[in-house]
């Protein structure tokens, strides 16, 4: 059981990136799925979260508005679209699934303890 995290990179402020996490099976699809980042210095913080039926979507403060999160379960996936970067997103960022199957409360989506797998990261550097 495994989580892919692709599509970061180098861009300039205001620019978009969008991320994927691509999970190796279908269980995934009963997961509620997380994005978090994490900064050089910093602890690992929340960025968003999907319940497993895309009904429901939370951000952090910092990103409300800028970023979206979406899910494709035919092809396994979840996306974390960035608009208007700014510098301080400039971070790892981890997509991360709960066990399938469990159910999970919206306010605890937020915490890293919520989630059982975890992706490799992807940079995301955001240039001023």
């Amino acid at each position: 059981v495994q989580l892919q995290a692709s599509g970061g990179g180098l861009v300039q402020a205001g620019d978009s990136l969008r991320l994927a996490c691509a999970a190796s099976d279908r269980t995934f699809s009963s997961s509620a799925m997380g994005w978090f980042r994490q900064a050089p210095g910093k602890e690992r913080e929340f960025v968003g979260a999907i319940n497993w039926s895309a009904t429901s979507t939370s951000y952090a403060d910092s990103v409300k508005g800028r970023f979206t999160i979406a899910r494709d379960s035919a092809k396994n996936t979840v996306y974390l679209q960035m608009n208007s970067l700014k510098p301080e997103d400039t971070a790892v960022y981890y997509c991360a699934a709960t066990t399938p199957g469990r159910l999970v409360g919206s306010p605890t989506l937020g915490s890293i303890y919520t989630y059982a797998y975890w992706g490799q990261g992807t940079l995301v550097t955001v240039s001023s």
